[in-house]
């Protein structure tokens, strides 16, 4: 359902899973994943590191109106994803800005909700399924509308033939076989109520959407690949325990999630004794690998962006914006970050903050 609101220099490391110390000479920081001591070049390591897409910064939105940055992100994600299945990944996350580029491009600081970003994150799922060449892909909608409205909008062949058109409560209950262990969301009996209500002797008004909509799974089974699209994120808490539940119960179908927020599980930002149901879910998503993501940080006067690209390391990069001879503006990227282990936010911004500051961290 849709809800609307408003240099190359030396670098040794001592560190434990979160950073015991670290000296640097210059930057970037390199946090490791176990206690260890590590020496190399951090001209070497940048080479071999994913650079950030000229022209994200909120600093060149002017340029951003001019690139196509979504179809960038899936052209990316569409190797990434591929490799991530080679080496055996089952659960994958993909978090991007899905706003960014094109004539109505926005960052963090413009107005948007979350009807915007549904729709968005809807046409890139969308158009990523053929890109992928997986078959048969279940494409897995929040709710059955969302699975209406992609039908309407994307009517050629080449994206219906690429994927399955579904839902989260569909998959879910196909593979628990309707054993209860579809999680309902919170008002979902009532809005179930109004539409029988409202519906006459159908019994359907349509509020939820079209049944037809929906593609047959018995069909097209058993599934190669889950790519589900932004769970949870805008929307009822239940979808992330569903996708958990879907996932397990297919018993090794991989799955994607691509901007389902998965952070807002993963580190509390739902409190575990109003949902403890979500709270249980927690282990399932600190699994998940993020096989792209690019997500922007900004703190105490410094700008930059948290990225990987898999299976690189994770980046965090400053950006800093300055005039050129002619006054015009022009950002300069530098790596203040390098981890095996995805960096907390205070690392995040104690790395901006050094490099911004040419200062040594300790």
């Amino acid at each position: 359902m849709r809800f609307s609101f408003g240099s190359s220099v030396s670098l040794l490391v001592f560190a434990s899973a979160h950073v015991v110390s670290a000296f640097i000479t210059g930057s970037p920081l390199l946090v490791k994943d176990s206690a260890t001591s590590v020496s190399f070049s951090t001209t070497a390591l940048s080479a071999k590191l994913t650079r950030l897409p000229t022209g994200i910064s909120p600093f060149e939105k002017s340029a951003a109106r001019s690139r196509d940055f979504q179809g960038e992100f899936r052209k990316t994600c569409q190797k990434v994803i591929q490799d991530a299945l080679r080496d055996n990944v089952q659960t994958m996350e993909i978090e991007f800005p899905p706003l960014l580029g094109g004539d109505k491009s926005k960052t963090q600081f413009d107005d948007f909700d979350n009807v915007q970003e549904l729709n968005q994150n809807q046409d890139w799922c969308v158009q990523l399924a053929p890109m992928l060449g997986i078959q048969p892909t279940w494409l897995i909608f929040p709710d059955l509308k969302e699975c209406e409205l992609a039908k309407e909008k994307w009517t050629g062949q080449r994206y219906r033939q690429a994927a399955v058109f579904t839902s989260l409560e569909e998959v879910t209950q196909h593979y628990t076989q309707g054993d209860e262990s579809y999680s309902k969301p919170w008002g979902a009996t009532f809005a179930s109520g109004m539409n029988s209500l409202l519906g006459g002797n159908s019994g359907d008004a349509g509020l939820l959407g079209d049944q037809t909509a929906l593609d047959s799974l018995n069909d097209n089974s058993p599934p190669k690949l889950h790519l589900i699209c932004q769970p949870g994120n805008s929307g009822p808490v239940e979808d992330w325990i569903n996708v958990e539940t879907l996932h397990k119960g297919s018993k090794g179908v991989p799955t994607v999630v691509v901007n389902g927020a998965l952070d807002k599980v993963r580190d509390g930002y739902y409190a575990a004794f109003i949902f403890p149901a979500l709270a249980k879910a927690t282990p399932f998503y600190k699994k998940f690998e993020s096989v792209f993501y690019l997500k922007p940080i900004s703190d105490k006067g410094v700008y930059g962006w948290v990225y990987r690209v898999y299976p690189e390391p994770w980046q965090v990069v400053l950006q800093t914006p300055s005039k050129d001879k002619n006054g015009n503006i022009k950002v300069t990227d530098t790596v203040a970050l390098t981890s095996d282990v995805k960096p907390t936010y205070d690392q995040a911004v104690k790395a901006l903050l050094s490099t911004s500051a040419g200062a040594t961290v300790q």
